[in-house]
């Protein structure tokens, strides 16, 4: 699978286009498809980036959690590019890449614990076109995580989503970053 860029892939150039295929080189191996696109548009990109970079050091609520939640919410969108960096990321952090791989089927699978799986349906209500979240859903989240985590976690969602929609709108699509995985990539059906 490769991106189809619907709109075309711009050509990174200048200091700050150095700067930027020097980071991301560094830091995930090759540049990401989304800088392409959002170069057309760099304060846009500068803006998604700094965001990006501010939402990375959120710490109130368990990384795993945060993981599950953001890996099912893109998931329930279809964003292979999401979930294939999500799985690297993962893998990056330490995370169990086998039970990581299961969030796409996270229902059918024996790998997570209870909480866990409230996160990903959580997740997934949140991310359903209207949300279908419920005040038990977010309940029992309260006592279990505190107000904190579950503000985080809801916002990680709604980060995802934004991720995750704008992906899958400019038709990129996985790059390859699950490769440095030990399993592949697990992209759920878009029936």
């Amino acid at each position: 699978m490769s991106s189809t860029f619907r709109v075309p892939r711009a050509t990174i150039s200048g200091g700050y286009g150095r700067i930027l295929e020097w980071y991301a080189r560094r830091t995930f191996g090759q540049v990401p498809d989304t800088a392409y696109v959002l170069w057309h548009n760099r304060p846009l990109l500068k803006a998604v980036f700094g965001f990006e970079q501010k939402v990375a050091k959120l710490d109130a609520l368990d990384p795993h959690l945060k993981t599950y939640a953001v890996m099912a919410s893109a998931a329930s969108i279809g964003c292979s590019w999401c979930l294939d960096f999500g799985y690297y990321l993962a893998h990056e952090d330490g995370l169990d890449e086998a039970k990581v791989r299961e969030v796409p089927r996270w229902r059918d699978s024996d790998a997570f614990t209870d909480l866990e799986r409230e996160v990903m349906a959580y997740a997934e209500a949140a991310t359903a076109t209207p949300p279908t979240v419920t005040d038990a859903q977010v309940a029992a989240l309260r006592e279990q995580l505190g107000d904190p985590a579950v503000v985080e976690l809801t916002m990680m969602i709604a980060v995802e989503n934004q991720r995750s929609r704008f992906n899958a709108a400019m038709g990129l699509a996985s790059q390859g970053y699950s490769d440095v995985c030990e399993l592949p990539l697990a992209v759920p059906s878009t029936a």
